[in-house]
């Protein structure tokens, strides 16, 4: 009997206990329930992470996160006529304003290139690449443009005939290039392959060769292709030079201060356009391929990259006068100023051909 009653109060004791156990179990269960519904806990690991430390890792796996961007679907660029109303010109006697101009035109964010004729009518837009290309020149017969693009990464040498079409690549790593020119007998390019001088290279871009190996910039051919305008900081101030068509008798134009980079031969070859001024303030001038008679054309408006017109009678330019840039001209003599765009878009770099 004494055992039998042993036997039942260890029972008794042991059920007691068994339940308190269970009673402060669901009690921590209810609490953990109301934790984790207030602190929710971070996703748990998929089976590729890593659960074993840092020896055994292995690929997290990871949700990607949804982006609200929808890309654009742009249709193919065809070059259209886009006529522009020029503002009237001057009476200019018995000079027509001939040939074509090419430009920089910056559309949607993007510098490309445009062409229009030297009266301002028959804009086009000729390229349209996802990458800047500016620096353009037209060729001698009027026929090629000459430019520069980032479209197949650095800037190379490219050309293109006038409605945009026939775009070939004539470099392949050679630099950072711009400014290419056509010489006058058509053969030869010359550019500048930046901090490293002035190049020349054959039409077809074959043998591209060093002419100057100091910090030179924006080449231009004179009339005959017997010399070379070019600016350089060689004299501690950056000023323009000129030298023979190989590199040789290299010669100091100007001793002037704020001077800019791209000139412009008169069609004559006696004379040199250019720019110079302090930031936000630069003017046009021409001065003698001797060095003498530095005349100033403009006078306030922030004009920048003249180009002569083949006839020798007008001088185009950027100019910032009326707070956009647009292409000017104006007489060699600094009469006749003239705007030949009205665009919302920044037009600029104007270079002049037949």
């Amino acid at each position: 009997m004494s055992t039998y009653r042993s036997f039942i109060t260890t029972f008794d004791k042991l059920l007691i206990a068994g339940l308190g156990c269970g009673l402060v179990g669901l009690c921590l269960l209810a609490c953990g329930f109301i934790y984790t519904f207030r602190n929710p806990a971070e996703p748990r690991p998929t089976a590729t992470q890593n659960l074993a430390g840092p020896g055994l890792m292995t690929p997290v796996s990871i949700t990607p996160t949804l982006s609200l961007f929808t890309p654009t679907t742009f249709p193919a660029f065809t070059p259209t006529l886009i006529e522009n109303t020029p503002v009237p010109l001057p009476p200019i006697g018995n000079t027509s304003l001939s040939g074509r101009i090419v430009f920089t035109c910056f559309v949607q964010q993007i510098d490309q290139i445009c062409l229009m004729n030297a009266d301002g009518s028959g804009r086009r837009q000729l390229t349209d690449f996802d990458a800047t290309s500016f620096y353009a020149s037209l060729s001698p017969d009027g026929e090629t443009i000459y430019f520069i693009s980032r479209k197949d990464g650095p800037f190379e040498i490219y050309s293109m005939n006038l409605n945009g079409r026939n775009v070939e690549r004539l470099t392949n790593s050679i630099g950072s290039l711009y400014a290419p020119e056509l010489s006058p007998n058509g053969n030869r390019i010359i550019f500048t392959n930046h901090g490293n001088g002035i190049w020349i290279m054959r039409a077809d871009g074959n043998n591209p060769r060093p002419l100057t190996t100091r910090d030179d910039i924006d080449p231009t051919w004179s009339p005959d292709g017997s010399m070379i305008a070019f600016a350089s900081n060689r004299s501690g101030e950056r000023q323009l030079y000129v030298m023979n068509y190989d590199g040789s008798n290299i010669t100091q134009i100007t001793d002037l201060n704020n001077m800019g980079g791209r000139s412009s031969w008169s069609p004559d070859g006696t004379k040199l356009a250019f720019y110079r001024g302090p930031a936000g303030d630069h003017n046009i001038f021409t001065v003698n391929v001797d060095g003498s008679n530095v005349t100033r054309l403009t006078s306030g408006g922030d004009n920048l990259g003249p180009s002569w017109s083949p006839d020798g009678n007008w001088i185009a330019f950027t100019s910032f006068r009326d707070g956009n840039n647009e292409i000017y001209i104006i007489r060699p003599d600094g009469t006749g100023l003239t705007r030949l765009t009205e665009s919302p878009i920044s037009d600029w770099q104007p270079r002049w051909g037949r």
